[in-house]
């Protein structure tokens, strides 16, 4: 038999390519040639626009050697071999080898199935009966007994939610809630066993025990509507959790309904946003938010989108909306029907790569490689010899092997060049033989067989994409490499330099003019609502009779918006608060004294800076200065030693192969 790893480590860690007439040689290192179609892989993917000028290439050939000494000696120091590079190289080999493992005709039906559920939803409620992945056959047969147990109970008469509540009713802890409702949901938002059935079953009816990872599942179909689309809408987030002290949860409901009412008064939806929303990634842009709903990756909780969907025109905004991260202001932007297939068929075709659909298709595809590989099979003319030469001892895990060696070089099936025999699959069976019930042993081999045989062919073709593929091959390639730089610049300069101290506080001593403090401000920044509310605070903080936020604490009585806090040290030269824009579009710097400071307008707020202390620019202490001055250090460290490997090897650029790769 000829034997195929499963992974080619040795091949996945070479640097070189194969030579071709069409993929010249365009860098030597070390007698290792690194051909052109590695070279311009790396240089198109780093470079937006690329240039094939002299100078470009040049340029970019020098950072180019850098990265492969550095692969080089990762190699030389056999970093290659590590197990633990090994398994993190193997899974993403496993996770990229994906599509390209399937069975295209297959995966376009499931694309075309999953668009026609995402233009309609279903609203389904469950019974979860958990059970390993892993479980017995007893525990696994046990959950599914139980599953229809509970079944039969709502068939004959039993409510749908006094079974799910009961005991020994549905694992799923959410069911005293909700009743085991999911809502509404349609294709790629849940695992696709259970979305199958939900989609199979006619409305009003229960499926069978349906099993997915998490166990088994009754699904009751409530509804089946068309898909209301995808909508966009923006929010003001004021945080809040369950955790809270009841004051933090009675000070944010406060603060989302007085941000409600600046609302209605006919503040603008997005300013608001800007200034109170501590949703930050939305903030900034006037609490836009991604699309969700039928057709989006996006999902939101159901309070969230049933007040969203439930806005009738654009532009219309809700009231105050509690979900589990605080509450909210929601306000429709638009909505937006489903594209046509076409237009969604590239990002379908994503999602269902990695959806577990992706696993259907494995059957079909390997039917597909036995006709490319010609494969043929004798089982069917000794199959009765394997069964006479064996016996039940196979099921009681104790099972020696076949009771002759007649059969051993018998050919059982072959592909492509690998020939199998009979000991093969008799080495197969006593791997994987266990205790188990007794059953027809003819159907057991059978079973193995056809698991060993798709088991090679599918681990046949997996060792054949580099050299099917070279899109492929080229990621693989980089990710190997990557690791491995990552890896030795760990051990070679990032630990080295942070374990040395001497070193650091030597380049320290020596470039202490790169480590200084800009000028500074050490006291509290007032941002208040309006003029009126900064001029109180000045009057306020004149009396030095309160603190800082004891101020604050007076001035929001009535309103948490009225005043922001900040008490900190702050950058002279790069604190945004301290950057005015004039009516020209010239920006100025605003500059402080010690102690309380003119009010000043930015951004519609005013501003009040009671300054401590000015801190001078000066020169960093070490103490100060240790976490930039090692990065400094680091870059010093990598610029040495790659100098020493470009002394270590010998480096060859082939120049004219270079210039040509423009073409003429």
């Amino acid at each position: 038999m000829k034997l195929i790893p499963l992974l080619l480590f040795g091949f996945l860690f070479g640097t070189a390519l194969k030579a071709q007439d069409t993929d010249p040689v365009v860098l030597t290192i070390e007698g290792e040639d690194v051909h052109a179609s590695e070279f311009m892989y790396i240089y198109s993917k780093n470079n937006d626009n690329v240039s094939f000028d002299k100078d470009s290439l040049d340029s970019y050939m020098e950072l180019f050697i850098n990265y492969k000494l550095k692969v080089h000696e990762a190699h030389q120091m056999k970093y290659d071999t590590i197990p633990r590079l090994k398994r993190e190289l193997e899974q993403y080999r496993n996770q990229l080898s994906l599509p390209y493992l399937t069975d295209k005709d297959k995966t376009e039906e499931l694309v075309k199935e999953a668009y026609d559920r995402t233009v309609n939803e279903v609203r389904a409620s469950h019974i979860l009966v958990k059970v390993s992945q892993n479980a017995t056959p007893e525990d696994t047969n046990a959950a599914y007994i139980r599953a229809m147990n509970l079944r039969n109970r709502i068939i004959n008469g039993e409510s749908w939610e006094s079974v799910a509540k009961s005991k020994g009713g549905s694992d799923d802890p959410s069911v005293m809630k909700n009743n085991g409702d999911l809502g509404y949901f349609s294709a790629l938002q849940m695992v696709y066993p259970f979305e199958n059935a939900a989609f199979e079953t006619p409305v009003g009816e229960i499926s069978q025990p349906i099993r997915t990872r998490f166990g088994y599942h009754l699904i009751r179909v409530d509804d089946r509507r068309p898909a209301k689309g995808m909508i966009e809408t923006a929010h003001i987030l004021i945080l809040v959790n369950e955790k809270d002290k009841p004051e933090a949860k009675k000070l944010a409901e406060e603060k989302i309904n007085e941000i409600y009412d600046l609302l209605e008064e006919g503040n603008a939806f997005e300013e608001l946003a800007k200034k109170y929303s501590d949703d930050k990634s939305s903030s900034g842009k006037g609490g836009l938010l991604p699309l969700f709903g039928s057709g989006a990756k996006q999902r939101m909780v159901p309070e969230f989108e049933n007040a969203a969907f439930g806005l009738a025109n654009d532009g219309e905004y809700s009231k105050p909306v509690k979900t589990m991260f605080g509450w909210h202001i929601i306000k429709r932007i638009q909505i937006i029907q489903l594209p046509a297939f076409e237009d969604m068929q590239r990002e379908l075709e994503l999602r269902v790569e990695r959806d577990m659909r992706a696993e259907t298709t494995k059957a079909s595809f390997i039917e597909k490689l036995k006709k490319e590989y010609n494969y043929t099979s004798n089982a069917p003319k000794i199959m009765h010899l394997l069964v006479a030469h064996s016996s039940d001892s196979i099921f009681k895990g104790n099972w020696e092997g076949f009771d002759t060696d007649a059969l051993d070089d018998k050919l059982l099936f072959e592909f492509k060049d690998n020939v199998f025999y009979v000991k093969d699959f008799e080495a197969y069976v006593l791997s994987k033989q266990s205790r188990m019930r007794p059953v027809d042993r003819e159907g057991y081999f059978k079973g193995l067989l056809e698991t060993m045989v798709n088991e090679e062919i599918y681990a046949y073709e997996e060792a054949q994409l580099e050299s099917k593929y070279p899109e492929f091959r080229n990621l693989i390639n980089e990710y190997s490499s990557g690791i491995l730089v990552f890896e030795i610049m760990q051990d070679e300069i990032w630990k080295k330099a942070s374990k040395d101290t001497a070193g650091i506080k030597a380049y320290f001593n020596a470039n202490r003019a790169d480590f200084t403090y800009d000028k500074r401000y050490k006291g509290d920044l007032f941002i208040c609502k309006d003029k009126k509310t900064a001029k109180g605070i000045i009057k306020m903080l004149k009396t030095n009779k309160l603190t800082a936020d004891e101020i604050v604490k007076m001035i929001n009585h009535d309103s948490q918006l009225n005043v922001e806090l900040r008490s900190q040290t702050f950058n002279a030269e790069k604190t945004d608060a301290f950057i005015i824009e004039k009516k020209n579009g010239k920006k100025t710097k605003k500059t402080f004294k010690t102690g309380i400071n003119k009010a000043y307008k930015r951004n519609g707020e005013y501003y009040v800076m009671n300054v401590a202390e000015i801190l001078p620019a000066r020169q960093r202490e070490f103490h100060e200065a240790k976490g930039l001055v090692t990065a400094a250090y680091q870059n010093q460290l990598e610029k040495e030693w790659i100098m020493s490997l470009r002394q270590k090897y010998s480096i060859k650029v082939h120049s004219q192969n270079l210039y040509n790769l423009g073409g003429e």
